[in-house]
């Protein structure tokens, strides 16, 4: 398990960008788990539906590609680098994520060449898949 100490260490991402609470799986390589509490507190949902509030989903798949930075960044074994994010593709969004929710992220590797890794991420709540993306990164000098 990766503690939030450990991905702040990891990510340059801080509040309110860092979306991931923890990681509770991960496989050098080829997969990684993540947490994602999202709570009424969450400064987005001031301006997203007031009244119904609804995480927005390109901030689902930007917490998914979070995990997917640790996963790269951890099994590329580097140091005083950086993640990127680079693209997204087949992104689709099945039900709404509120407050009181908890997202759980899966990322598995689906090749990586080089500097260039590409990830297939689900999201999922309560066992209910709420979203899915294909996302791309590279790893750079800082």
């Amino acid at each position: 398990m990766i503690d939030i100490d450990e991905i702040q260490a990891i990510l340059p991402h801080r509040y309110p960008f860092l979306l991931i609470d923890r990681i509770t799986e991960l496989e050098e390589g080829k997969s990684a788990k993540g947490r994602k509490n999202v709570t009424i507190n969450e400064p987005f949902f001031l301006g997203h539906f007031p009244g119904h509030p609804i995480m927005p989903g390109v901030l689902i798949v930007e917490a998914m590609a979070q995990v997917a930075g640790v996963l790269a960044f951890k099994s590329a074994n580097v140091s005083n680098k950086v993640v990127y994010f680079m693209g997204i593709d087949k992104a689709r969004f099945r039900r709404p994520v509120t407050p009181g929710d908890t997202l759980e992220l899966s990322l598995t590797v689906i090749k990586s060449r080089g500097s260039i890794w590409v990830f297939k991420g689900e999201a999922h709540e309560s066992g209910a898949l709420v979203a899915e993306a294909e996302l791309m990164a590279t790893i750079m000098d800082k």
